[in-house]
């Protein structure tokens, strides 16, 4: 993905680096609406969060202990933004 402000974030031992001082579970990307993609089998997936709020981009479940990478569009560097925030 190439969009301006989008990071692809490694995950390494189950974690990402969210901000430059902040190292949080791949876990959390799947609330995060910063999450736009996630990376399994490397192939690029809508992250669930982004896929259950737009309604219209319907995937199947993913399970993020198999998640290689996060594209994240976080370009103020925000860091974790719960997509509850959103949706409720």
């Amino acid at each position: 993905m190439s969009d301006r402000g989008s990071r692809r974030l490694p995950v390494v031992g189950g974690r990402v680096q969210c901000t430059p001082d902040k190292v949080v579970p791949v876990d959390r990307c799947g609330f995060c609406v910063h999450s736009a993609l996630v990376v399994v089998g490397g192939g690029e997936l809508p992250s669930p969060a982004r896929a259950y709020c737009s309604r219209c981009q319907v995937t199947s479940g993913v399970d993020m202990a198999k998640v290689e990478a996060v594209v994240c569009d976080d370009a103020r560097g925000e860091g974790f933004r719960s997509i509850t925030s959103i949706i409720s």
